[in-house]
């Protein structure tokens, strides 16, 4: 057959099939006394060979690896193909998921979808200060879609990055929340503390207290600290117990005990906070270095249970315990007359 006839019998273009004589794909057996390629019946075979192999996503050089070595193994083509297409989806996954984020940012105008793209983008980069970059810039231009930021603070290591993270979720309404919360259930810990200290910033949104109240049971300490000193600060009641065992086993215990303080300005939480330090002061464990911290504590959270104890560390066995009593107990007692 010329390749006019076998064109149309195959559906293949004849500029497709001059392409893939001058590459060595199907070359016609024949010629007719004019030179006009005349293609066999092998030859034709072999091209629906060709176009079967494309539609499943190999290349013309792939085609041709595959039909001129007899060693081939099947198996190994279909494996290739598997992994092909797996990567190929994988990209189309991706593609698939920024246009969603950009939808739901609902764009006005193309500036807004370029400001968007922009910031996917930047936060794809391998350098840490592009990505900080792109964070800060976009943000000042307005609001970004929060699900994307909050799903960048869950993976982001570079503390820098990650500030700038916070700090654009934390400028936001609140909308980055949900996000974070998904972030708090899962297995790896990196990512539960990094979305807890972002829900920490912005502790005032809908939802936050709920999400913090439930980090108090995480069973990482550093994420039950987090969630601890926002709660505290926003007068929560349940954070009581994990920012007493902050005070007593000595990292971040200032804060603890700020945080304790704005909890004891009702009177009858204040006792009761002051009654669960000191139950830790006779504890075994409790050294002298314990034994000051629960005393610098004790005298933010004030009360009458707070005074009392002093008033007997004043004599404690302990010299440095009793002279660090004795002072704090001064203060208290210099506060109590101004106020009077």
């Amino acid at each position: 057959m010329l390749i006019g006839e076998v064109s149309r019998r195959s559906g293949v273009s004849t500029r497709m099939l001059r392409h893939y004589d001058a590459l060595g794909l199907v070359r016609p057996t024949g010629r007719t006394a004019g030179g006009y390629r005349k293609y066999s019946a092998e030859d034709v075979g072999r091209i629906f060979h060709v176009e079967s192999l494309r539609t499943l996503g190999l290349s013309l050089q792939q085609i041709g690896h595959v039909l001129d070595d007899p060693s081939f193994a099947p198996s190994e083509l279909v494996s290739d193909l598997i992994r092909w297409t797996e990567d190929r989806l994988a990209r189309e996954q991706e593609l698939l998921d920024r246009l969603r984020t950009i939808d739901a940012s609902t764009p006005t105008d193309w500036q807004d979808v370029l400001r968007v793209v922009g910031l996917m983008r930047g936060l794809d980069s391998t350098s840490a200060a592009h990505r900080q970059q792109a964070v800060l810039v976009r943000s000042e231009g307005g609001s970004l879609p929060m699900e994307l930021l909050a799903e960048a603070v869950l993976v982001e290591s570079d503390p820098h990055v990650a500030g700038a993270l916070r700090w654009a979720l934390a400028r936001s309404d609140g909308g980055g929340v949900t996000a974070l919360a998904a972030g708090t259930h899962s297995k790896d810990v990196d990512v539960r503390r990094r979305a807890v200290r972002a829900i920490t910033e912005m502790s005032k949104a809908s939802g936050a207290t709920e999400v913090l109240m439930g980090a108090l049971e995480d069973p990482d300490t550093a994420v039950r600290r987090h969630a601890a000193l926002a709660l505290g600060r926003h007068q929560v009641a349940a954070a009581v117990p994990t920012l007493v065992d902050m005070v007593v086993e000595g990292p971040h215990d200032v804060e603890a005990a700020e945080a304790l303080a704005t909890l004891s300005k009702d009177p009858q939480r204040a006792e009761r906070i002051s009654t669960s330090l000191v139950a830790e002061l006779d504890a075994p464990a409790a050294d002298s270095a314990t034994r000051i911290r629960i005393i610098q504590a004790l005298v933010e959270t004030q009360g009458a249970t707070a005074q009392e104890a002093l008033r007997r560390l004043v004599r404690d066995d302990d010299r440095t315990v009793a002279l660090v009593a004795s002072a704090l107990a001064g203060v208290l007692e210099d506060r109590a007359d101004e106020e009077l």
